[in-house]
């Protein structure tokens, strides 16, 4: 008996709770992806950086860096290119920060003059000749001027603009990010032939750190261990090379040497110089 009154409790319970689930569908409830909450990210702050006084600065180098998309290990910085779940990439963070406010665009790596969100739509438009055919006889052919929205998925670059000090009172070779700039092909309207990359804004990176410590991104080593866009740029989980450092003459590298290859060389050349001088200066 007491058996049986045990089976007619626990099947009561599931109906109860079966019951409870189907009134949460039916009230609207959206089924969660997972089986826990995942509320770590959206608490997360950034992380104070050492506090570094100008008179500590033994010696600073100041370099413009390329971010390749097309590099595996940056991938997670171009997908997903639709949002999946809480993730995007980071131009459609960007773009969406700046629409609604809390990241402002600038024009110039300076961040001196501003951008709203409809310069940004406007001078970014992109427009393409394509070639129609008329739906009435004699069905002629003929071209038209196609303008085609900014889209996230054109940026394939990025610039970074940084700086490399010695901090002689923590002895250490550290570096600080200072802005960030989304950059895309150029295209000709007229002949669809490439010319060259376009950049389309800058960022300033120590405030968009408020809004990349709770942007989540792709982990590619461990799904439960959730990292942001912050912990991705402050860890260096990233591959790019030097395209510009500071010059009397304010160019760029390949403004005074032609070839590829002898520009990567010359880039590696002023990356090995900054790991260098950490070296040099210690003597044994």
């Amino acid at each position: 008996m007491t058996r049986l009154k045990n089976i007619i409790v626990l099947s009561f319970a599931a109906f109860l709770m079966s019951a409870n689930v189907t009134a949460q569908v039916i009230d609207g409830v959206t089924p969660r992806d997972g089986f826990y909450d995942r509320v770590w990210m959206d608490e997360k702050r950034p992380i104070q950086l050492p506090y570094v006084r100008q008179s500590d600065i033994l010696w600073k180098k100041r370099v413009w860096q390329v971010i390749d998309l097309r590099e595996k290990i940056n991938h997670p910085l171009y997908f997903p290119t639709t949002t999946i779940d809480d993730r995007q990439s980071l131009m459609q963070l960007l773009m969406s920060s700046v629409n609604e406010g809390s990241m402002r665009a600038y024009e110039d790596d300076e961040f001196t003059m501003p951008m709203t969100p409809d310069e940004i739509k406007t001078n970014f438009a992109r427009q393409e000749v394509r070639r129609f055919t008329r739906p009435e006889p004699p069905y002629e052919e003929y071209d038209s001027l196609i303008v085609i929205p900014l889209s996230t998925e054109d940026v394939t670059k990025y610039r970074i603009k940084e700086d490399w000090f010695f901090d002689s009172k923590r002895s250490v070779l550290d570096v600080r990010i200072i802005g960030i700039c989304p950059v895309r092909e150029r295209i000709d309207p007229q002949t669809g032939e490439s010319l060259g990359d376009q950049p389309l804004f800058w960022v300033y990176f120590p405030e968009a750190r408020e809004v990349f410590v709770n942007a989540p991104v792709f982990n590619r080593m461990n799904d439960a261990q959730r990292i942001s866009f912050d912990d991705l740029f402050m860890r260096r989980m990233f591959n790019s090379y030097i395209y510009k450092e500071s010059n009397v003459y304010d160019r760029q590298i390949n403004e005074y040497i032609e070839y590829t290859l002898d520009q990567l060389l010359e880039a590696e050349k002023i990356k090995d110089d900054i790991r260098n001088f950490e070296l040099d200066i210690w003597e044994y």
